[in-house]
Protein backbone atom coordinates (compact mmCIF):
# COMPACT_ATOMS: atom_id res chain seq x y z
CA UNK A 1 0.00 0.00 0.00
CA UNK A 2 1.30 3.49 -0.84
CA UNK A 3 0.44 6.48 1.36
CA UNK A 4 0.67 10.06 0.13
CA UNK A 5 2.10 12.36 2.80
CA UNK A 6 0.47 15.80 2.72
CA UNK A 7 1.88 17.57 5.81
CA UNK A 8 4.13 17.05 8.82
CA UNK A 9 1.43 15.56 11.07
CA UNK A 10 0.57 13.09 8.33
CA UNK A 11 4.25 12.15 8.06
CA UNK A 12 4.18 11.05 11.70
CA UNK A 13 1.05 9.00 11.08
CA UNK A 14 2.51 7.42 7.91
CA UNK A 15 5.65 6.42 9.82
CA UNK A 16 3.49 4.93 12.55
CA UNK A 17 1.51 2.95 9.95
CA UNK A 18 4.73 1.54 8.52
CA UNK A 19 6.24 0.56 11.86
CA UNK A 20 3.26 -0.70 13.83
CA UNK A 21 0.16 -1.22 11.79
CA UNK A 22 -2.83 0.55 10.43
CA UNK A 23 -3.87 3.53 12.54
CA UNK A 24 -7.62 3.91 12.70
CA UNK A 25 -9.80 6.74 13.91
CA UNK A 26 -11.86 4.29 15.90
CA UNK A 27 -13.28 4.25 19.40
CA UNK A 28 -13.72 1.14 21.48
CA UNK A 29 -16.78 1.33 23.72
CA UNK A 30 -17.85 -0.96 26.54
CA UNK A 31 -21.47 -1.79 25.67
CA UNK A 32 -22.36 -2.57 29.30
CA UNK A 33 -21.27 0.80 30.68
CA UNK A 34 -21.32 3.00 27.57
CA UNK A 35 -17.78 4.19 28.41
CA UNK A 36 -15.24 4.79 25.63
CA UNK A 37 -12.23 2.74 26.78
CA UNK A 38 -9.99 3.39 23.74
CA UNK A 39 -10.25 6.41 21.47
CA UNK A 40 -7.32 5.69 19.14
CA UNK A 41 -6.85 2.12 17.93
CA UNK A 42 -3.87 0.72 16.03
CA UNK A 43 -4.14 -2.62 14.24
CA UNK A 44 -1.44 -5.32 14.09
CA UNK A 45 -2.73 -7.87 11.61
CA UNK A 46 0.36 -9.29 9.89
CA UNK A 47 2.93 -11.67 11.32
CA UNK A 48 5.60 -8.99 11.71
CA UNK A 49 3.21 -6.38 13.18
CA UNK A 50 1.81 -8.92 15.65
CA UNK A 51 5.31 -10.03 16.67
CA UNK A 52 6.55 -6.45 17.16
CA UNK A 53 3.45 -5.25 18.98
CA UNK A 54 4.51 -2.55 21.44
CA UNK A 55 8.13 -3.71 21.75
CA UNK A 56 10.60 -0.86 22.07
CA UNK A 57 8.03 1.86 22.68
CA UNK A 58 8.90 4.27 25.46
CA UNK A 59 5.29 5.31 26.00
CA UNK A 60 1.77 4.98 24.70
CA UNK A 61 -0.63 7.91 24.49
CA UNK A 62 -3.58 7.98 26.88
CA UNK A 63 -6.60 6.01 25.62
CA UNK A 64 -4.54 4.51 22.79
CA UNK A 65 -4.65 0.78 22.15
CA UNK A 66 -3.18 -1.84 19.89
CA UNK A 67 -5.42 -4.60 18.54
CA UNK A 68 -3.48 -7.76 17.72
CA UNK A 69 -5.50 -10.09 15.50
CA UNK A 70 -5.40 -13.07 15.59
CA UNK A 71 -3.89 -13.61 19.03
CA UNK A 72 -4.61 -15.75 22.10
CA UNK A 73 -1.33 -15.23 24.01
CA UNK A 74 1.19 -12.39 24.25
CA UNK A 75 4.71 -11.74 25.47
CA UNK A 76 6.22 -8.55 26.84
CA UNK A 77 9.83 -9.25 25.85
CA UNK A 78 11.84 -6.11 25.04
CA UNK A 79 8.99 -3.90 26.23
CA UNK A 80 9.73 -0.79 28.26
CA UNK A 81 6.30 -0.16 29.75
CA UNK A 82 3.74 -2.22 31.67
CA UNK A 83 0.41 -2.73 29.88
CA UNK A 84 -3.19 -3.79 30.32
CA UNK A 85 -4.26 -6.65 28.06
CA UNK A 86 -7.79 -7.72 27.30
CA UNK A 87 -8.46 -10.94 25.41
CA UNK A 88 -11.62 -10.98 23.32
CA UNK A 89 -13.62 -13.68 21.57
CA UNK A 90 -14.62 -13.54 17.92
CA UNK A 91 -17.89 -12.00 19.18
CA UNK A 92 -16.02 -9.11 20.91
CA UNK A 93 -16.67 -10.47 24.41
CA UNK A 94 -13.95 -10.11 27.06
CA UNK A 95 -12.75 -13.60 28.01
CA UNK A 96 -9.73 -12.53 30.12
CA UNK A 97 -8.12 -9.32 31.37
CA UNK A 98 -4.59 -8.86 32.67
CA UNK A 99 -3.89 -5.50 34.29
CA UNK A 100 -0.44 -3.98 34.81
CA UNK A 101 1.45 -6.74 32.98
CA UNK A 102 5.15 -5.97 33.44
CA UNK A 103 7.88 -6.18 30.78
CA UNK A 104 9.51 -9.59 30.27
CA UNK A 105 6.35 -11.54 31.15
CA UNK A 106 4.32 -14.04 29.11
CA UNK A 107 0.55 -14.43 29.29
CA UNK A 108 -1.15 -17.80 29.40
CA UNK A 109 -2.78 -19.15 26.24
CA UNK A 110 -6.38 -17.98 26.56
CA UNK A 111 -8.99 -20.44 25.35
CA UNK A 112 -11.67 -18.76 23.26
CA UNK A 113 -9.62 -15.62 22.57
CA UNK A 114 -9.55 -14.42 18.96
CA UNK A 115 -7.63 -11.17 19.50
CA UNK A 116 -6.23 -8.85 22.17
CA UNK A 117 -6.20 -5.15 22.87
CA UNK A 118 -3.16 -3.75 24.66
CA UNK A 119 -3.20 -0.35 26.40
CA UNK A 120 -1.34 1.58 29.09
CA UNK A 121 -1.12 -0.18 32.45
CA UNK A 122 -4.20 0.32 34.62
CA UNK A 123 -5.96 2.29 31.87
CA UNK A 124 -8.54 -0.46 31.35
CA UNK A 125 -8.80 -1.54 35.01
CA UNK A 126 -12.31 -0.85 36.27
CA UNK A 127 -13.53 -0.02 32.76
CA UNK A 128 -13.60 -3.56 31.33
CA UNK A 129 -14.67 -6.75 33.11
CA UNK A 130 -14.94 -10.41 32.19
CA UNK A 131 -18.03 -10.94 30.01
CA UNK A 132 -18.27 -7.33 28.80
CA UNK A 133 -18.93 -6.85 25.09
CA UNK A 134 -16.93 -4.19 23.28
CA UNK A 135 -18.12 -2.19 20.32
CA UNK A 136 -15.84 -0.70 17.65
CA UNK A 137 -17.05 2.69 16.39
CA UNK A 138 -15.43 4.41 13.41
CA UNK A 139 -15.20 8.18 13.73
Amino acid sequence: MIYQIENDSMKDRAIQITLVGMVLDMNVKNRRTGVIVIDHLEIADTFFKRFKGLMGRKNLSKLTGLKIDPCNSIHCFFMRIPIDVIFLSKDDVVVKAIHDMKPWRVSPIVKGARYVIEANALELAGKVELGDMLEFIEE
